[in-house]
């Protein structure tokens, strides 16, 4: 059984700062693991522990920063790691990171079983590579996972969050799940964990390793371009109406509807 869980390094958001525009500052950024990305891990971990034999392979694509998060992730309870690593891929939307990934898992573990993601990334909140990487590799997916469980070797018992309630699937394997904040809390690594961690090599792929070209990742294979980041603007004081005269409110409201163009 070989379980891989894509992770990704994302900006701290208690630790964002911004210029007189507004505008994120780029510069001296604090990057820490995707929160989504460690329930995925989290529950990757769980998968492993009720399953023996089973290895465990986190994946990042990313710069020398994102080392951290799979040294991290490593010391949780991953057995390994990969850094897809490379300028060219500096620019990527979903589509592209899926595309260089999917290339990841291929050449690292072609033979997987299962393949957890976090559902979102706090830095993007687009929700759209864990699906495009399913269908990059030809298997199913599954979106808003809150539980996975192993029934055996080729079905994946999968609980799945949804605005009416929670939803009960069985996947037959290989699959991709993408996770939510689940039920149960990411566990702290713990000291002999952290020891491995830093014991332990973490081999880097680049362009030329994945055999990707350049259309295909970064910023010439993204179908998506970001061209300002900025601070959310502060919410203005709303229009208040007195519900003392129930017709005159109604007529109020329609009033500032129809200036709105909302009917």
């Amino acid at each position: 059984m070989n379980i891989v869980v894509c992770i990704k390094h994302v900006p701290d958001t208690a630790h964002l700062k911004y210029d007189a525009q507004d505008n994120l500052a780029q510069d001296n950024l604090e990057w820490v693991m995707n929160p989504f990305c460690e329930y995925a891990v989290e529950t990757a971990i769980r998968m492993k522990e009720a399953h023996e034999g089973a290895t465990l392979t986190a994946i990042c694509m990313g710069g020398p920063q994102a080392k951290d998060i799979l040294k991290r992730a490593i010391a949780m309870g991953c057995d390994d790691a990969v850094l897809l690593q490379d300028d060219a891929f500096n620019g990527a939307d979903p589509w592209a990171t899926a595309q260089t990934l999917a290339a990841g898992i291929r050449k690292h573990v072609p033979n997987f079983n299962v393949l957890l993601l976090g559902q979102f990334a706090t830095d993007s909140m687009s929700g759209v590579t864990g699906p495009a990487l399913a269908e990059l590799l030809g298997v199913p997916s599954i979106t808003f996972c809150k539980k996975a469980e192993l029934k055996d070797a080729t079905t994946l018992s999968v609980e799945r969050e949804t605005e009416r309630g929670s939803e009960h699937y069985d996947m037959t394997l290989p699959g991709v799940v993408c996770v939510m904040k689940c039920d149960y809390e990411p566990r702290i690594p713990a000291i002999k964990g952290v020891m491995k961690a830093n014991r332990t090599e973490i081999p880097t792929l680049d362009k030329a390793a994945l055999g990707l070209s350049d259309e295909q990742i970064g910023a010439k294979g993204a179908r998506v371009e970001v061209t300002k980041l900025y601070r959310r603007p502060k919410k203005e004081g709303g229009r208040k109406i007195d519900g003392s005269d129930a017709q005159a409110a109604v007529s109020q409201l329609m009033s500032f509807l129809r200036e709105q163009k909302l009917v």
